[in-house]
């Protein structure tokens, strides 16, 4: 079992953005952390492209179960079939991110507060990045 968190920044909307991932076997252990500058992105495009990052990471080290965490609700409800993806930007990356999910046995989306410790770790992994990138 592994747990994904990503999250997305962006600058604008659309503006500079980056990614950050951060990926815990079933124990808690970090497994791995990246974060990466994706350059024009708006927020939810950014936050798509930081769970196809964490994903693609994901299938090198276990096609078992997965639980991602976002604290885009929109992204999670668009994933979770409740809310339809209107924008054709958006439907490639969703699109994208639904391959993805499907080379594991199982793929949950679920969208927890910025509060969350591990979000906010990533959260602070893509603008410190972003930071560093608009010097």
């Amino acid at each position: 079992m592994l747990l994904i968190y990503a999250d997305g920044a962006s600058r604008g909307n659309p503006g500079p953005a980056a990614i950050a991932v951060k990926i815990m076997d079933g124990a808690g252990v970090v497994v791995e952390r990246r974060s990466k500058f994706i350059g024009k992105r708006t927020n939810n495009e950014a936050e798509y492209e930081a769970l196809n990052l964490g994903l693609s990471m994901a299938r090198a080290l276990d096609q078992g179960v997965v639980d991602c965490y976002l604290d885009s609700e929109l992204v999670v409800k668009q994933l979770n079939g409740e809310y339809r993806v209107r924008s054709p930007r958006l439907e490639s990356l969703w699109l994208e991110a639904r391959r993805l999910a499907g080379g594991f046995q199982q793929v949950s989306f679920n969208h927890v507060l910025r509060t969350n410790r591990n979000i906010a770790e990533v959260d602070k992994m893509a603008n410190h990045l972003l930071n560093h990138v608009l010097q």
